[in-house]
C-alpha cells in the first residue's frame, strides 16, 4: 500500500509513518517542519520505502501519483499559551491546517479511489458535559473561545471528511484522539506528561496549579497506533471512533508517580489555579466502539509507559 501521511515529522506521525514502513508499505511523509522534528525524520529515513516532501498542507498539493491511502494528522496540538508552538500562537495556520489541509487530502483522495483517515481530537467534546465521552455525544464548545481555533477546526474537519464520503463516496475514517504520550514527544510543548518529566530530571519541584484534582487518561503512543492500523485496515467505517485509555487519573497522582520513577526528591511546589477559559476539568474516553469493532483497548500500563518515556527524556537530554 503507498500511503500518504501528513505530519510525519510529527510525534503521532512519526510513529505511524515507522508502524507502516515496518509492515513493508511506502510512506510518503508530508511536513512543513513547523511543529514536526527533524529528528524524527532521520528514524524514518532508514527504511527504503519512506520519501519525504517537505511542504505546507494548507497549500495545494503536488502530485504524488498513484496512492492508496490519505492519513491528515498534520497540526498544531498542544494548547499552552506559553508555548510559540502552542496553537493560541498560530491561531490562523491552525485552522488552515484542518480546513484546507483536510480539503486537499480528500481532493487527493477522492481523486485516487483511496482511503482517507483524518486524525481528530476529544478536543471536539471541549470542556464536556457527559462522562465519560462518547462518540454520540455533541460536545460543548465554545466557538469564540480561545481553544476554539483547535477545537472548531477540528470539528469543521470532521464535517468536510463526512461530506466527501455523503457527496463523493470517499472511503473515510475519524479517529478521535485522547492525551497520548510517549517518546519523541516534544519536551518544550507545554503538556503536563513533558512537563513533569522535564522538572523531575532537571531535579526540579513539579509544578502543580491548584490542588491537582484535575484528571486525564493518558494511552501510551503504541497502544494508540495500534488501534489506528486497526481502523486504517478496517473495511468501511465512515464514523469517529475514540481512542485513549479510559484509566482516569488526577494530575496529583501522575505527578507523583513521575517523581517516584525519577527519584526526584525535590517533590512538588503547588501554584494557585489557573484557570483558561474552555479547558476540561475532566476527559475520559468510552471505548466501546473501538471495542466492539475493532478488538482493541490499551494495553501499556501508565507506570511502564512512563518509564519508556522518561529514558527517551533523559536520552535527548544528554542525561543517560
Amino acid at each position: 500500500m503507498k500511503v500518504v501521511l501528513t505530519g510525519a515529522a510529527g510525534f503521532l506521525g512519526s510513529h505511524l509513518a515507522e508502524r507502516l514502513l515496518r509492515a513493508g508499505h511506502e510512506v510518503v511523509g508530508l511536513d512543513n517542519l513547523l511543529t514536526g522534528s527533524p529528528a524524527n525524520l532521520e528514524v524514518l529515513r532508514r527504511y527504503p520505502g519512506f520519501r519525504f516532501v517537505q511542504h505546507d498542507v494548507v497549500e495545494p498539493w503536488p502530485d504524488l501519483g498513484p496512492v492508496d491511502a490519505v492519513l491528515h494528522f498534520a497540526s498544531p496540538a498542544s494548547p499552552n499559551p506559553r508555548s510559540p508552538l502552542g496553537y493560541p500562537n498560530l491561531p490562523i495556520h491552525t485552522m488552515r491546517t484542518n480546513a484546507w489541509g483536510t480539503y486537499h487530502g480528500l481532493e487527493m483522495a477522492r481523486q485516487h479511489g483511496a482511503r482517507f483517515l483524518l486524525a481528530s481530537t476529544s478536543e471536539v467534546y471541549g470542556d464536556p458535559e457527559v462522562h465519560p465521552q462518547r462518540e454520540d455525544y455533541w460536545g460543548h464548545v465554545n466557538p469564540v473561545g480561545e481553544r476554539a481555533v483547535y477545537d472548531e477546526a477540528k470539528r469543521f474537519a470532521e464535517a468536510m471528511t463526512m461530506a466527501y464520503h455523503r457527496k463523493h463516496g470517499v472511503d473515510v475514517r475519524i479517529v478521535r484522539i485522547f492525551n497520548t504520550y510517549g517518546p519523541r514527544m516534544r519536551m518544550d510543548d507545554g503538556r503536563v506528561i513533558p512537563n513533569f518529566i522535564v522538572q523531575a530530571l532537571r531535579g526540579q519541584p513539579l509544578t502543580i496549579y491548584g490542588q491537582g484534582e484535575q484528571t486525564r487518561s493518558f494511552c501510551y503512543v503504541d497502544d494508540l497506533i495500534e488501534g489506528i492500523v486497526r481502523l486504517l485496515f478496517l473495511d468501511a467505517a465512515p464514523f469517529p471512533v475514540n481512542m485513549g485509555n479510559p484509566h482516569e487519573y488526577t494530575i496529583l497522582a501522575l505527578a507523583r508517580l513521575v517523581n517516584d520513577l525519577v527519584g526526584n526528591a525535590a517533590g512538588l511546589r503547588f501554584e494557585p489555579a489557573m484557570y483558561r477559559e474552555g479547558d476540561p476539568k475532566r476527559r475520559q474516553p468510552d471505548i466501546t466502539r473501538a471495542r466492539n469493532l475493532l478488538g482493541w483497548e490499551p494495553q501499556v500500563p501508565l507506570r511502564a509507559g512512563l518509564q519508556r518515556t522518561i529514558a527517551d527524556f533523559r536520552q535527548r537530554l544528554g542525561l543517560a
